[in-house]
């Protein structure tokens, strides 16, 4: 790159529903990013949804170009090749049969990532095994698999029990019965163990391992960073019934995202959930529009900005929600290694989640919601601020709490550490220099692709330089 084409972000654009000209990788259909650099026209790619690390899948393509046709077909197989070797029918039927044998003879291949049947057994003799499974193991696959902890793709940070209870005992509290676990599997197995069957769940997830342990109508293999069904119509079927069959105000959706996630793109899913549910209600000024299912998304507290302006309906909870194998953010023995900044954010009132008080939260009055004992109430910004746990400090400059030990920077215009370095301002739109907007609301983006020029996609029979240039596998 020039020295002078100084990267200066990316933005992504959250497609039409049913769009079929993008293009897909093995994790569903790809998000489209436009990049923005200083001293070069910005352009748009390409890329997929699920992965930020380019070695765990490496789909790319310009939107102004198209991969030749030897590259499309390439592309296809591998897509077909990273699907699931065991169709979700099949690992029904193939669930059936182990719970039939005896505990001994269950086991489950860790490399190949199936339960194997004993006829099976050879085929298996070098890799690693799990021998001898209890019904308690059948039930909870979280326990079994080895998780997957590449934090750029598949990382799966699992809920500690005491946030598994404290959630469930929320759930009671409050009347849901039907729960949508989105990317939670801890929370779908404790509800599918209770004995009582008061509240019904159902595991969307984009690890394929939970639809072998699932049964019939309990799991759909689903991506909820472009809201893609892998098996199609019959997912979004399943996902319909369950919606339709329960009254909205007793169904709730829950997930779990990893923490590095675009929050407009979850955010967008969320959305299309409640517009799947087929629920709608009148607003004051009479137009339908789809019924806001009651909805808790766990995340970190300093994502709350992000969260709030594309859900403005939502608000944070305090509770701290912590993991049973995350590296920072997991129990030890009753306490804690690190005070975890994972939240709970909700639509539902904040007033009806109770915190417990031997865990030390407290109901502020003026709030209308429980809050971290340490966290006390600004007169001025009218609120409970603190964000962390610990206690925030007012700051007439900023006109808002801010982190103890801050100070107010006069260059920055706003508090920082005190050895902080200053950074330059924003400059306003990265496509025209204005500054009284950003580069979403530029006039200028209109009827022009992202360098300036009008839209021309090029094909495979252009130069061999253009086709290399437009493979999907390249970056």
């Amino acid at each position: 790159m020039h020295p002078s084409h100084q990267r200066l972000g990316v933005e992504v654009f959250i497609p039409e529903e049913n769009n079929k000209n993008i293009p897909s990788c093995p994790h569903g259909p790809m998000l489209l990013f436009e990049r923005y650099f200083e001293g070069k026209p910005p352009r748009r790619f390409f890329s997929c949804s699920a992965c930020r690390d380019r070695k765990e899948c490496n789909f790319f393509q310009w939107e102004d170009e198209s991969p030749s046709l030897a590259s499309q077909k390439a592309h296809k197989q591998i897509i077909e090749a990273s699907k699931p070797a065991i169709s979700q029918a099949e690992c029904w039927k193939r669930l059936k049969c182990i719970r039939c044998l005896s505990e001994a003879e269950r086991t489950y291949c860790h490399t190949c990532e199936q339960l194997v049947l004993p006829k099976e057994i050879n085929k298996h003799k070098d890799h690693e095994m799990k021998n001898g499974m209890a019904d308690r193991t059948l039930s909870n696959p979280s326990y079994l698999f080895k998780p997957l902890d590449k934090k750029k793709s598949f990382a799966q940070y699992l809920f500690s029990s005491s946030s598994v209870n404290f959630l469930l005992e929320t759930f009671g509290k409050l009347g849901y019965t039907k729960i949508l676990c989105v990317g939670t599997p801890r929370i779908h197995e404790a509800i599918q163990a209770q004995k009582d069957g008061k509240i019904n769940s159902l595991l969307m997830d984009l690890d394929h391992r939970y639809a072998q342990f699932n049964e019939k109508g309990q799991f759909i293999h689903y991506n909820m960073f472009n809201h893609h069904f892998f098996e199609g119509d019959s997912g979004k079927s399943l996902l319909q019934n369950f919606f339709q069959n329960s009254e909205p105000k007793s169904t709730l959706i829950i997930l779990d995202p990893p923490f590095g996630g675009l929050v407009e793109v979850l955010a967008a899913s969320v959305k299309k959930l409640w517009k799947l549910a087929g629920h709608s209600k009148q607003d004051k000024a009479g137009s339908v529009e789809p019924y806001k299912i009651p909805t808790i998304w766990i995340f970190p507290y300093f994502m709350e900005k992000h969260i709030i302006q594309e859900l403005p309906s939502f608000k944070m909870c305090e509770f701290k929600v912590d993991y049973d194998n995350h590296p920072l953010y997991k129990k030890h023995h009753g306490t804690s290694s690190k005070t975890s900044p994972v939240r709970i954010f909700t639509n539902v009132p904040l007033r009806n989640i109770v915190l417990p008080p031997e865990k030390g939260y407290r109901y502020c009055e003026k709030c209308e919601r429980y809050v971290d004992d340490n966290n006390v109430h600004c007169q001025l910004c009218n609120d409970c601020t603190s964000k962390d746990g610990r206690v925030w400090i007012h700051c007439s400059q900023c006109g808002k709490c801010v982190k103890k030990g801050r100070i107010h920077c006069q260059s920055c215009d706003r508090c920082e550490l005190p050895e902080h370095v200053c950074q330059r301002p924003l400059r306003g739109c990265h496509i025209c220099g204005s500054l009284d907007h950003k580069r979403k609301e530029c006039p200028q983006r209109k009827g022009v692709n992202s360098s300036g020029r009008k839209r021309k996609r090029k094909t495979s029979t252009q130069s061999g330089k253009s086709k290399k240039r437009g493979r999907l596998s390249e970056r």
